[in-house]
């Protein structure tokens, strides 16, 4: 007799009240970003690369004129900074800020990072906690092999990963856009495949760049990397002689968790649309929906 196939794409998730199911909450995902783009959800089949591998790489998000225009505010950042107001003075700042919630980018949170009933049609449901641009020349970068075990960490570490049949949860995630092209080895980061849900401490060659452990990536210019903090990652020494890195590194978290002593500086928030700013409310679960309350 044939098995019964079983389906888990409606997983049971419970709430906060009596163990009542919480997953038909996800309705309160918001299906449009700050600009009113269509968010772009995740393909069951990038879904599953990020949970299986705990890594996520979509090539060539970017391009034309909108690439351009960030890879030259980017420079400006990098090498004249002072050419550019104070406020927008970051990795935020001009064209760089509609990065933050790309489409793309809040329909992978919607999926992995967002608490659905902290979440509406003009409030995320996540937080953007930190924002920095990579600039390296020939040779500059450390290896420095970091996280890691992320299903075993204890609440109050945001480094963690959990999941059922059906869902999974990230915790604090990394969002990168390479404005430049990046050639494998050669200074992409460095990340071990799966090791977000290992349950054995990492082996000593986990020290050495070398390692067969590691895996990187190949991308065009205008490429987008997710992976989970709760993922053994490492910086790579940036070799590739035919151009500098140029890379926007932001990381998200849920809305009752704060890793980074990092805000935005209070102008540049100021200037935002509503609902981006929401990406910076205070940390804290109770009542934290903006224009609403947490409904009991």
């Amino acid at each position: 007799m044939a098995l019964k196939e079983i389906h888990h794409d409606d997983p049971y998730i419970i709430g906060k009240n009596l163990g009542t199911d919480a997953a038909n909450e996800s309705a309160n995902l918001p299906q449009a970003n700050a600009e009113g783009r269509p968010v772009i959800d995740l393909t069951p089949e990038q879904k599953y690369t990020f949970d299986r591998n705990g890594w996520l790489l979509i090539p060539a998000v970017l391009n034309g004129s909108e690439l351009q225009e960030m890879q030259e505010f980017a420079q400006l950042l990098a090498h004249q900074p002072e050419s550019i107001a104070a406020h927008q003075r970051s990795a935020m700042g001009g064209p760089l800020q509609r990065l933050v919630d790309h489409p793309l980018v809040v329909g992978f949170m919607n999926e992995f990072v967002a608490h659905p009933p902290l979440s509406s049609s003009s409030c995320y449901g996540f937080r953007l906690e930190s924002c920095s641009l990579s600039y390296r020349r020939l040779n500059e970068g450390q290896f420095g092999p970091h996280n890691g075990n992320g299903l075993f960490r204890l609440p109050g570490d945001s480094h963690f990963y959990r999941c059922i049949p059906g869902k999974a949860y990230s915790g604090l995630s990394r969002v990168v856009w390479e404005l430049n092209p990046v050639k494998k080895w050669q200074g992409g980061t460095l990340l071990v495949t799966a090791s977000h849900k290992a349950v054995y401490a990492a082996p000593e060659s986990i020290y050495s760049q070398d390692s067969a452990i590691w895996d990187t990536y190949a991308c065009p210019e205008g490429s987008l990397l997710f992976f989970t903090e709760a993922l053994t990652h490492s910086t790579h020494p940036w070799t590739n002689s035919q151009n500098e890195r140029l890379a926007i590194f932001s990381c998200y978290n849920t809305v009752n968790s704060k890793w980074h002593d990092w805000d935005p500086h209070p102008d540049l928030l100021a200037e935002m649309p509503a609902m981006r700013q929401t990406l910076f409310r205070p940390v804290r679960a109770a009542n934290n929906l903006v224009g609403e309350r947490y409904k009991d």
